[in-house]
C-alpha cells in the first residue's frame, strides 16, 4: 500500500528554472505526514505531546531529473523496513508521465521529549507492516570514499544562526534547512575563489544536489549556531564529491557525503564547463 501525493510546482520552489534542492526534502516531509496520519500515528498528535514526530535518522537518494514549473509530481511512499521504533521509507517522485524524477529512502524515528527514540503505535506498527514491500533502491553515492580521493582538493566551511522556526512555535531547524545551508557554504566558497555564482549560470545550472547520504545524530535547536564544514573529495566533468559535517553546540549533528552535479535547464543531467571545474583545482 502507497501513501500518494500530488504536486504542481510553484514558482516559490525554484532556484533558478529549476525545483530547489532543498524543496525535494520537503516534499518528502509533506508525504511523510501523508502516510503518518494514515498509519493512525498523525503529527498533530505526536507535536501536543512535545514530541519530535517521524525525524529523519539516515536519509539517502538520487535524482534523475530536476522537476521545473508546470511539471505535475506525484511523491509516492512506501514502507520497506519497520522495527520497534523505525519505519524505513521509500520515497518515489514520478511525473505524469510516470517517469521517475527521484528517489530516496529514509529511516524515521519518533524522538520523546526526553531524547530517546519513541516505540511506534502498535496500530502504526501494524499499518506499516502490512504495507511494507522488500525493495532496496539504489540511492546515494555508488561507493564509499577514500582517503585517496581528496589529495589536494579544497576544505570550507560557514557557519549561521538557526533562527527561521521560531515563529511558527517550533524549536529545531527543519529538514530542509540543512540541504539549503551546505549548498550556501558552497556557493561562499565559489565567492572566495572571485567567481560570481549568478555568472556561472546559462544553459548548464551547476551545484544541485544529485546523489546523497546524510546520517542525522543529533537534532538542531533553535539559536544555536550550525557549523557546515565542507570537505571536496573528487571532482570530475560529472560530479563535484563533498563530506559534509553538520555540527552545533559542540557535537556533530550530521554526516554526510553529497554528489552535485549539473543539469540544463529542462532539469536533465549535463556535464560541468572547464571553468567551474577550476574552482576546484587547489587547496
Amino acid at each position: 500500500m502507497q501513501s500518494i501525493t500530488s504536486h504542481r510546482v510553484r514558482f516559490g520552489e525554484l532556484a533558478g528554472p529549476l525545483v530547489s534542492s532543498s524543496t525535494l526534502f520537503d516534499w518528502q516531509l509533506v508525504s511523510t505526514q501523508a502516510i503518518t496520519t494514515a498509519a493512525d500515528d498523525p503529527f498533530e498528535g505526536i507535536l501536543e505531546n512535545d514530541g519530535i514526530p517521524y525525524a529523519p535518522v539516515v536519509n539517502a537518494a538520487s535524482v534523475a531529473r530536476y522537476p521545473t514549473i508546470g511539471d505535475t509530481i506525484d511523491v509516492e511512499a512506501t514502507p520497506t523496513n519497520v522495527g520497534d521504533s523505525s519505519v524505513e521509507l521509500t520515497y518515489e517522485i514520478v511525473d505524469r508521465d510516470g517517469s521517475t524524477l527521484a528517489t530516496a529512502q529514509m529511516t524515521h524515528v519518533t524522538i520523546g521529549p526526553d531524547g530517546t527514540a519513541l516505540s511506534l503505535p502498535e496500530s502504526a506498527r501494524a499499518y506499516f507492516e502490512e504495507s511494507r514491500v522488500s525493495r532496496s533502491p539504489p540511492v546515494g553515492p555508488d561507493r564509499e570514499p577514500t582517503e585517496a580521493d581528496a589529495g589536494a582538493l579544497p576544505s570550507f566551511s560557514s557557519s549561521t544562526r538557526v533562527r527561521s522556526p521560531l515563529a511558527e512555535g517550533a524549536t529545531l531547524a527543519y529538514f530542509e534547512e540543512y540541504p539549503r545551508l551546505a549548498t550556501i557554504a558552497l556557493e561562499e566558497h565559489i565567492e572566495r575563489r572571485g567567481a560570481d555564482v549568478a555568472d556561472l549560470y546559462g544553459e548548464r545550472i551547476p551545484f544541485r544536489m544529485r546523489d546523497w547520504r546524510w546520517e542525522f545524530e543529533s537534532p538542531v535547536r533553535f539559536q544555536s549556531t550550525l557549523d557546515v564544514e565542507c570537505d571536496v573529495i573528487s571532482v570530475d566533468r560529472e560530479t563535484v564529491r563533498i563530506e559534509h559535517t553538520l555540527s552545533s553546540d559542540g557535537r556533530t549533528s550530521i554526516r554526510g557525503t553529497t554528489e552535485y552535479g549539473c543539469f540544463d535547464d529542462a532539469g536533465e543531467p549535463t556535464a560541468f564547463d572547464e571553468r567551474t571545474l577550476e574552482l576546484f583545482d587547489t587547496a
